[in-house]
């Protein structure tokens, strides 16, 4: 019998309830949390595919998934790829391959990183053009992680002496500053195995239990429009497990975060309907990943994108 081993970390209902629904099929694949010890560098592994919904805030984990992946465990998400990528990455190579994303600049760190010195940045030119900068993004715009996620550290800001007074605030993290598009719709969209598409209605500015109580919803057109993106976006960074955001301006749906390499799937967030569909979806494509066996990881797709 093949069997899928999950990794996670505080959630409470989509993994119990993820095992519950495996098992329950009786489609000759188990599930079951993965439990795990120190790992040795020839270590073998029972399971034929690992759910990871953790290593992005565990680094032994997520050493350990890339020694599973080599063993031929199918992991999802890629823990060699979702590693080495950040978010201003995905917007520039979105903007080479013609996606709607917004204006966005990388900015380095306003405090030297940890063991650096002045001398450790003789490549950097200091003092930036902020004026080039600015008038490129304008205001309002936003500053956020290169690389981060769960909307820490995201500041709105509205003015040049506003972002220094954050910029202040950010110490030795990686900022991007980004164009704020002031959008009529948002869209949160579940991506699974690269062609599985449920677009979700999402209100950003709403408090957290109230996001999903959107007043709007998507056209055909819209429906037709977002699901072609979020399926291009993740063979092209190859996601099998994602969320990609949407901000629709002018009817033009602008890719704002789709680097989720363990989307939020509580039942209390999402709520119920959203759920029900990411749990069913998700135990279809895992008892399918397994049946198909074990494979080491190929090279990255993202180049083939590029023309």
């Amino acid at each position: 019998m093949k069997k899928i081993g999950l990794l996670f970390g505080m959630e409470q209902t989509f993994p119990p309830a993820l095992v519950a629904e495996i098992n329950g099929r009786d489609a000759g694949v188990s599930c079951e949390f993965v439990k795990i010890g120190g790992i040795r560098q020839d270590q073998l592994f029972e399971y034929d595919v690992i759910l990871d919904r953790i290593s992005q805030d565990v680094p032994f984990y997520r050493s350990m998934l890339k020694i599973a992946a080599m063993q031929g465990v199918r992991v999802v998400n890629n823990p060699f790829w979702w590693t080495a990528d950040d978010k201003f990455f995905n917007y520039a190579l979105a903007n080479k391959v013609g996606i709607p994303v917004p204006k966005t600049v990388l900015l380095p760190t306003k405090n030297h990183p940890k063991d650096t010195t002045a001398e450790s940045f003789r490549n950097l030119l200091y003092p930036l053009n902020w004026k080039e900068i600015f008038d490129y993004v304008g205001f309002p715009a936003y500053m956020k992680p290169h690389d981060g996620g769960g909307w820490k550290h995201v500041y709105k800001i509205e003015s040049i002496d506003e972002f220094f007074e954050k910029y202040s605030e950010t110490a030795d993290i990686v900022m991007t500053l980004q164009e704020g598009i002031d959008f009529t719709e948002y869209y949160r969209c579940y991506c699974i195995g690269k062609k599985h598409v449920h677009i979700m209605p999402y209100e950003p500015r709403n408090p957290h239990h109230l996001r999903y109580k959107a007043g709007f919803a998507p056209t055909k057109e819209m429906t037709k429009m977002l699901t072609d993106l979020c399926i291009k976006i993740c063979n092209m960074l190859s996601y099998d497990f994602n969320t990609i955001e949407f901000a629709v301006r002018d009817g033009i749906p602008y890719a704002i975060d789709y680097l989720n390499p363990a989307p939020d799937c509580e039942k209390t967030s999402v709520q119920e309907e959203n759920f029900e569909w990411i749990l069913n979806t998700a135990a279809t494509f895992l008892i399918d990943l397994a049946k198909k066996g074990r494979e080491t990881p190929k090279e990255y797709s993202w180049s083939s994108f590029i023309k």
